[in-house]
């Protein structure tokens, strides 16, 4: 698996909103800035989210996005899946049939994809949030977030 910049930034976008406040809306351009991300790419994956049901929007001057559960009920994979990322590393692999050893490896491959699969959906941006945190503390890096 290897995730792209719509997968990426749709992360980082899904944390910075888990620091906001539930109550008011964040613009795309205030995540942008503070994620330095593109404004009009964030909008599209944004968009994708809200359709996923991850985030909500909400309309007029002082609009933007929320997040549309907490972040414990979000999970990688959904967050994946939204953006169009895949997970799927064999697709296009067929075994040799007269090969033994390339049916193991298939096999092999096969079990660990399936393993790759549950593990992202298991993964909460809670979780995510915390290792960052973790990460940054062990750094001694300021408590100002940006993944």
């Amino acid at each position: 698996m290897k995730l792209t910049t719509r997968g990426h930034y749709s992360v980082k976008a899904l944390l910075d909103l888990s620091l906001q406040s539930s109550v008011e809306p964040t613009s795309v351009n205030a995540i942008a800035t503070r994620q330095g991300l593109p404004p009009a790419y964030l909008e599209k994956l944004l968009i994708a989210l809200r359709k996923a049901g991850l985030v909500k929007s909400v309309r007029g001057a002082q609009g933007g996005y929320q997040l549309a559960r907490s972040p414990g009920e979000i999970f990688l994979g959904q967050i994946l899946e939204a953006v169009g990322e895949t997970i799927e590393p064999l697709s296009r692999h067929r075994p040799d049939t007269e090969q033994a050893e390339d049916w193991v490896t298939y096999g092999l491959w096969r079990q660990l994809h399936q393993k790759l699969k549950e593990a992202v959906y298991e993964i909460s941006l809670a979780d995510l949030y915390y290792d960052a945190r973790s990460w940054q503390a062990a750094q001694g890096e300021e408590t100002n977030f940006v993944v």
